[in-house]
């Protein structure tokens, strides 16, 4: 069985660009939904995949376990996005700091582009900072598709682009919002790591492994 991870900060600690009443709703409340509702649904199938990331890749693209699919994904995404955020502002610097300015021309750039794609998406999803080896690239994707089944692609920061994860604070304003989140929230630390494992240095972020 999956365990909802905790939070590495206090729920208050993202304010006031996420509140602690929106994260003890996203993370209590959405993301414990997901993980029960995967646990649920393994065990009626009686099935035990050795890691999350396993069970994604397996059902992703399958009919017949889309049910599984949408929420084991979903609970691998917000646990990642957890992870991609930190309550001290950072700045990206070494080898990723490099290949923002080669890929984008700067962290300006990379922003614009960044917000840019999440305002665009239309509906419910996610956007991405990817490395292709060391090429950066912006994905986005609905819904509760993510990354894991593309060979070749690993995430490096993600910011939620379904509405309960910023209507109490910023209603309608989805800029403001990743705006504001890229600002003061991206983990840079966090996103170096991936960067590097992407390249062959070190392990990529995995989720807890089942009980």
């Amino acid at each position: 069985m999956f365990a909802l991870p905790d939070l590495a900060y206090d729920h208050a600690a993202l304010e006031p660009v996420i509140s602690k009443a929106t994260m003890h709703l996203h993370h209590d409340k959405h993301h414990k939904r997901y993980v029960d509702v995967t646990n649920q649904i393994l065990e009626e199938k009686g099935q035990k995949p050795a890691s999350l990331e396993d069970l994604v890749r397996e059902t992703a693209g399958k009919a017949e376990s889309r049910k599984l699919f949408n929420n084991a994904a979903q609970s691998w995404n917000h646990a990642f996005f957890w992870a991609c955020m930190s309550p001290t502002k950072q700045t990206p610097d070494g080898d990723l700091a490099k290949a923002i300015d080669r890929d984008f021309g700067g962290l300006d750039k990379l922003k614009e582009e960044f917000v840019k794609a999440g305002v665009a998406h239309f509906g419910s999803g996610w956007v991405w900072l990817a490395a292709e080896g060391d090429t950066l690239k912006i994905v986005d994707t609905h819904d509760g598709e993510d990354l894991l089944p593309n060979k070749g692609q690993t995430p490096l920061i993600v910011c939620d682009l379904w509405e309960h994860a910023y209507y109490l604070d910023h209603k309608n304003d989805r800029e403001a919002f990743l705006k504001a989140w890229f600002d003061a929230l991206a983990h840079w630390g966090f996103a170096a790591d991936q960067y590097a494992a992407a390249r062959g240095e070190g392990e990529v972020w995995a989720y807890p492994k089942p009980a």
